[in-house]
């Protein structure tokens, strides 16, 4: 019987786009994680139309500094220590959370995609700097110098924290030779193959060779790294807010809600529930989604 063949390189494509697809909803939790942060993210950009009361709106009920508990005077998740409802402010602060991340990882990959690019094409010198400077960039703690940085800005312009801007130029500025050390690795290879050569000798300039032959097909594990950013820039802005230099109310962000939630967790502990909760769910939902990606993407199961 005779063995049936793609007729064009179209329908090769989208075999392999039809194969992507398989192993990957054959992945239950990518598929789960992938669903969850559609959620998130739905939610998040719908923010100012689900969200059930403002925000920053205070129920004067509770101003005897007894936070009202989840389903009392129409609060479904209570309301936190200054009696705002906690449903609206987790709503809000998924739009920061989230916002942040993709930002930041998007900066990420661009400037990790390009130096890995130059740097494993080229070789020799540039490699040689690109890789020294991504050594550099790897010895700093982004923690401790976010802190330095937030006490500059304290100290000059009178401000105890870092604004939304100053945040996602700091953590994608500085989590970009992950991507780099990656895309590098992947170009030293190839750059060798055959079609690169062939491209080469039709007189292709160097750009087009990169960013037009090699890159797409070096775009897979990009898109897992990026993917796995997103839950480390989450946890990097929390962390911050949660210490105070992040995010500052009254906008609310996941990470300033545990901080808020400190002085009344014995007697509303739900006020750090949830947000650790959305914060929990969403990291572990971006984590499942890359390792399916991974999985789906790795050439070793096509």
């Amino acid at each position: 019987m005779a063995q049936a063949f793609p007729a064009s390189a179209d329908d090769e494509y989208r075999l392999e786009r039809h194969g992507v697809w398989k192993r990957f909803r054959q992945h239950r939790l990518a598929l789960a994680g992938a669903a969850v942060l559609l959620f998130m993210i739905v939610v998040a950009v719908s923010a100012s139309w689900i969200s059930p009361a403002d925000p920053n709106a205070i129920d004067q009920v509770n101003w005897n500094g007894n936070p009202l508990a989840p389903g009392v005077a129409g609060h479904l998740l209570g309301t936190d220590e200054n009696g705002r409802d906690l449903l609206a402010r987790l709503i809000f602060g998924a739009r920061i959370s989230l916002t942040v991340a993709i930002f930041a990882v998007l900066m990420e990959v661009v400037i990790g995609t390009v130096l890995g690019a130059l740097s494993g094409y080229y070789g020799g010198g540039v490699d040689f700097a690109i890789m020294r400077l991504t050594d550099v960039v790897l010895s700093i703690p982004l923690l401790p110098l976010l802190l330095v940085l937030t006490a500059i800005v304290a100290a000059s312009s009178n401000k105890a924290s870092l604004n939304f801007g100053v945040i996602v130029l700091l953590i994608g500025g500085l989590s970009w030779p992950p991507v780099a050390r990656l895309v590098r690795a992947s170009f030293l290879s190839l750059r060798e193959r055959e079609f690169a050569e062939a491209a080469r000798a039709l007189g292709n300039a160097d750009g087009r060779i990169i960013f037009r032959h090699l890159l797409p097909n070096a775009v897979a594990p990009i898109i897992v790294q990026a993917t796995l950013s997103v839950a480390g820039v989450i946890l990097t802005e929390s962390v911050l807010s949660f210490l105070g230099f992040g995010i500052q109310p009254p906008q609310a962000s996941w990470g300033n809600m545990l901080s808020n939630a400190q002085s009344n967790i014995t007697i509303a502990p739900w006020v750090a529930i949830f947000p650790g909760l959305c914060i929990l769910v969403t990291v572990l939902s971006i984590n499942y989604l890359g390792d399916g990606l991974r999985d789906a993407l790795d050439p070793n199961q096509r």
